[in-house]
C-alpha cells in the first residue's frame, strides 16, 4: 500500500514521478503504477525547505503550484525499495517503505546549519481531487499530524476517504502548526479545511519546524490506512519502530529479491540492456493491483482485499496470467478478493481503485481472470462454485449501472446474437458506445464460462448455452466490407467485423478509424458518448479477437494463407499499436496458422525497438504491468491465451530460462540449442519437452507445474515444426484449409534480417517469407 516516490508535474505523471525533466511538487506514499488518464493517489505529501526566509515561516511557500522545484536530472536513483533525488534547492530526499508505511530521510545543505528546517504535510493529492472536509491535528510535543481527506477515484464513481499517521525524528523541534493558502501559525494545531467554489483544492495542511540541521538528516515517517489514523499510527509502529531506514530498505529489498527469484535466466552473450529490460518488465508486473486486506471499510471479511485493479481489461491479457506463473499465492488472494467482492457488492469488478467502482472498458472479463486460474488449478481456499456464480451472473443479469461492472444490452445478447450499435436498452446504463468490441469481448467471455463449466462437470446445458453464445461474433462479420486507405487506395482486404443495428441493417464504421493510421487523431474510440463501436482500437484490430475459436476466424478469413497475409498487413502498415492491450496477442497469432516462426519474427521486432530501459522506453503507459508482463513474457518464450491452458512457444530471448513454481517446488526450464544472441536464429527447428521428441507449438501450465524441459533447437530458416494441423493450439472448431496437413505448404523460406522504425517498416531480403 505504500509506494514513497517523489511526485512532479509533468505530463505522464500518473505514477508520481516521471524523467521528463518536470518540477517536484511534494513525495507522498500512495501511488499506482502507469494507470494512463487522470493521476491517481498521490496524497498527503511532504515538501521540505531547508530554512524559511528571514527564519519566518510565512516566507516559506505553502500551496503546491507555487512551491514546485525542479531536480537535479543526474540526482535520480531507483531501485526496488528505494527512491532518491535531490531538488534544486541543494534538500536530498531518500525514500524506502514497508507495508503501509514510508519512511523519508531529508538531508539539507551544510550553508544552513544553524537554521531550522521546514517540512510541510499537504491535504491533497495528485490530481487536486480532494473534496471537503480534509482535516489535521498536531500534537504539540512529538509534532505527530494525524488527519484525513476525501478524494475522488481517478477512474471511477464515487468518493473515498484516506487517512494518515506522520511522525518524524530529529535532534529536536522548534516548532509546528497548520497552513492555510500562503499563511501558516504554530498557535493553531487543528485544521478542517473545504474544498473551495474555484475548481480546485484550497491550500492547506500541517508543518513541522526542527530546531537545527542534523548532518544525518531528518526522517519522517507516514502510514496510510482507509480505515482510520489510528490505524495508520498502529501500522507506523508496528512495521517501522524506531525509524531504522537502512533496515527497512534491506527488508524492502529481501522481499522483491524472494518476489523475482522464481525466474532465473542465463545472460551469456546477452546484452545488458535487454536483461535489464526483461526484469524490469517481471518487476512491473507486481505492482498492481495492491493488496489493501484489512483496509476495507465497507465490509468486514476474513478474505484477502485487493485493490487498484487498474483495468482487467488491460490485466487479463498477460499480467494476471503472468502472477499465475511467478507469484500463485498472489494472485491466489486476487482471485479471492474478486469473489468476496462480488458476493458483497454483487458484481465482479472489470476495474476497482481505492474502495470505488472503477469503469467498464469492454466485456466482465473478471471472468476470463477466474477461469484462468480456475483451469491452471489454482485452488488454498478459492471457493469455485462462488466464482462460477458470479461469471453466470455477469452473463446473465444486467446490473442498473453496467457502466461499472457486469455488462449491458443483455437482452439484446440472448436475443439477437449480439450487442447492436444505438441499442434499446431500459434495463441498465451505460455509454452506449463500442458496439462491436464489447459483442466480441462478451462472446469471449461466454467461451470462457463454458470452459469452466465444463471442467467443474455436471453442467452440460450450461456448457451448450455458454458454447453457442461463443460463437455470436460470427453475427457482426459483413462479408463485404471493404477497407481503403486514407488515401482511397484499397487494402485489398474484404470482410471486417461492423456494429449492426437492432432492425438488422449495417452501421458503417470505417475499419481504419482509431487506428495508428488514422490521419483524425482527435477521432474518439473510448468512454465518451461520442464514440465508435469500437474500445481504444479499429475494426481492423478488432478483427481478430475471437481467441476462442481461431480455427473459425481463420476459415472465415479465408484459410491460413490469407488469414497470414491479413495479420502482416495488420503490422507492416503499423495499423496496430504495440502500446495497447489488444495487440498483444495478435503478435503471436501466426501460431493458429501454423507460421509459428512468424510470432518469433514479429516479437524480436517490437523487442526492443518498442519497449526498451530507457526514459521513454514504452510505447505507451504501462497499465499496471500490462506492457511489462508483454516484455515479461515474450522474451521468456512462453506466451499466453489467457482463459485457456494455451501458452505459445517461441525462442527466448536467452540461452535459457527457468522458473521455478512457488506451488510445487519444482523447476521448469527452456533451453535454447544454437542460441544466437544477435538473434538472426530465431526460427526453431526441433523441440523435445523431457527429452521426448514434441512438435506442438504451445504448451500447458504442467510445464510450470511438474518442471519439465523444453529444449529448442534453432536455425535461421523456417521449418515445418509446430505447422501440421496437429500441432496447433485448441480451438472451439475444427481447422480446415491446412494443405497437406500442415499449416504451410512452403517452409524453408529464409530471411536475414527485418529492419524498422515507428511509423514504418523495412523489408530487406525477406525471400517471401511474409
Amino acid at each position: 500500500m505504500a509506494k514513497a516516490v517523489a511526485d512532479v508535474d509533468s505530463g505522464s505523471n500518473q505514477g508520481g514521478f516521471t524523467t521528463e525533466g518536470g518540477n517536484v511538487t511534494g513525495f507522498s506514499t500512495m501511488h499506482d503504477s502507469g494507470t494512463g488518464g487522470s493521476p491517481s493517489l498521490g496524497n498527503f505529501a511532504f515538501f521540505p525547505y531547508a530554512a524559511c526566509p528571514g527564519d519566518d515561516i510565512n516566507q516559506c511557500i505553502y500551496p503546491k503550484k507555487t512551491r514546485k522545484l525542479p531536480y537535479r536530472a543526474d540526482s535520480v536513483k531507483a531501485s526496488p525499495g528505494y527512491f532518491g533525488i535531490t531538488l534544486a534547492s541543494g534538500v536530498a530526499a531518500e525514500m524506502t517503505t514497508a507495508q503501509h508505511t514510508s519512511l523519508f530521510r531529508f538531508k539539507f545543505p551544510a550553508a544552513t546549519n544553524g537554521t531550522s528546517p521546514l517540512l510541510l504535510l499537504d491535504l491533497t493529492d495528485l490530481s487536486d481531487s480532494r473534496q471537503d472536509n480534509a482535516s489535521i491535528s498536531i500534537d504539540s510535543e512529538s509534532g505527530r499530524m494525524t488527519g484525513s481527506a476525501r478524494f475522488l477515484p481517478s477512474f471511477g464513481v464515487g468518493t473515498w476517504t484516506g487517512y494518515f499517521c506522520a511522525d518524524f525524528k530529529a535532534p529536536s523541534i522548534r516548532d509546528s502548526g497548520i497552513f492555510v493558502n500562503s499563511r501558516a501559525s504554530a498557535d493553531v494545531k487543528d485544521l478542517k479545511i473545504s474544498r473551495s467554489i474555484n475548481g480546485f483544492p484550497l491550500p492547506g495542511g500541517g508543518f513541522i519546524r526542527f530546531a537545527s540541521n542534523p548532518a544525518d538528516g531528518v526522517l519522517a515517517r507516514i502510514a496510510v490506512s482507509l480505515i482510520s489514523s489510528e490505524q495508520a499510527c498502529d501500522s507506523a509502529e508496528s512495521e517501522i519502530p524506531s525509524f531504522d531506514f537502512d533496515a527497512t530498505h534491506n527488508a524492502a529489498i529481501s522481499a522483491w529479491r524472494e518476489k523475482l527469484s522464481p525466474i532465473t535466466i542465463s545472460t551469456t552473450g546477452v546484452d545488458k540492456s535487454l536483461i535489464t529490460n526483461f526484469y524490469s518488465g517481471v518487476y512491473r508486473t507486481m505492482v498492481n493491483p495492491q493488496n489493501y486486506t484489512g483496509e476495507n471499510p465497507n465490509w468486514q471479511s476474513d478474505e484477502p482485499y485487493f485493490d487498484s485493479f487498474y483495468c482487467l481489461w488491460d490485466s487479463f491479457r498477460s499480467q494476471l496470467p503472468f502472477l499465475t506463473i511467478n507469484d500463485p499465492a498472489a494472485l491466489t488472494d486476487m482471485l479471492r478478493s474478486l469473489i468476496d467482492t462480488y458476493e458483497h457488492e454483487g458484481w465482479l469488478p472489470d476495474c476497482r481503485m481505492t474502495l470505488s467502482k472503477g469503469y467498464t472498458q469492454g466485456g466482465s472479463n473478471a471472468d476470463v481472470i477466474l477461469v484462468d486460474g480456475f483451469i491452471k488449478g489454482l485452488k488454498d481456499s478459492i471457493d469455485w462454485d462462488k466464482g462460477y456464480e458470479a461469471v453466470v451472473k455477469d452473463a446473465e443479469v444486467e446490473p442498473y449501472d453496467w457502466c461499472c461492472e457486469g455488462r449491458g444490452g443483455l437482452d439484446s445478447w440472448h436475443n439477437l446474437g449480439y450487442i447492436p450499435t444505438q441499442d434499446f436498452d431500459y434495463k441498465g446504463f451505460g455509454t452506449m458506445t463500442r458496439s462491436v468490441s464489447r459483442s466480441l469481448e462478451y462472446a469471449y467471455n461466454d467461451f470462457c464460462i463454458a470452459h469452466m463449466a465444463q471442467s467443474l462437470g455436471g453442467k452440460e446445458d450450461d456448457v451448450e448455452k455458454y458454447q453457442e453464445r461463443s460463437n455470436n461474433w460470427k453475427n457482426l462479420f459483413k462479408q463485404d466490407q471493404k477497407s481503403l486507405l486514407f488515401n482511397g487506395q484499397d487494402t485489398g482486404f474484404t470482410g471486417f467485423f461492423q456494429g449492426k443495428y437492432l432492425n438488422g441493417t449495417w452501421h458503417n464504421q470505417d475499419p481504419l478509424w482509431c487506428s495508428t493510421i488514422d490521419p483524425n487523431q482527435g477521432r474518439v474510440c473510448s468512454l465518451q458518448n461520442t464514440g465508435q463501436e469500437t474500445f481504444e482500437s479499429s475494426l481492423w484490430e478488432y478483427g481478430f479477437y475471437v481467441p476462442g475459436d481461431q480455427a473459425g476466424l481463420i476459415s472465415t478469413y479465408g484459410g491460413p494463407s490469407a488469414f497470414v497475409k491479413r495479420l502482416n498487413y495488420l503490422h507492416d502498415q503499423n495499423i496496430t499499436y504495440i502500446g495497447n492491450e489488444p495487440s498483444f496477442l495478435t503478435v503471436f497469432q501466426y501460431h493458429y496458422a501454423g507460421r509459428p516462426a512468424l510470432s518469433a519474427l514479429r516479437s524480436h521486432f517490437y523487442i526492443p525497438r518498442f519497449f526498451s530501459p530507457t526514459h521513454d522506453g514504452l510505447p505507451g503507459n504501462d497499465d499496471s504491468g500490462a506492457m511489462g508482463s508483454f516484455v515479461a513474457m515474450s522474451m521468456m518464450g512462453l506466451f499466453p491465451n489467457p482463459g485457456q491452458n494455451v501458452y505459445l512457444i517461441t525462442p527466448p530471448y536467452f540461452e535459457s530460462v527457468s522458473i521455478k513454481s512457488p506451488i510445487t517446488g519444482k523447476t521448469a526450464t527452456i533451453r535454447n540449442v544454437n542460441f544466437d544472441p544477435s538473434y538472426q536464429a530465431v526460427y526453431i527447428q526441433s523441440a523435445t519437452l523431457d527429452g521426448v521428441d514434441y512438435r506442438k507449438n504451445w504448451i500447458d501450465h504442467s510445464f510450470f507445474t511438474e518442471g519439465k524441459e523444453l529444449v529448442l533447437t534453432l536455425g535461421r530458416n523456417e521449418s515445418s515444426w509446430g505447422t501440421r494441423v496437429e500441432d496447433l493450439p485448441p480451438s472451439l472448431s475444427e481447422y480446415v484449409g491446412f494443405g497437406n496437413g500442415t499449416a504451410n505448404g512452403t517452409v524453408a523460406r529464409r530471411f536475414r534480417r527485418i529492419e524498422g522504425s515507428i511509423g514504418s517498416v523495412r523489408v530487406e531480403d525477406v525471400g517471401g517469407l511474409l
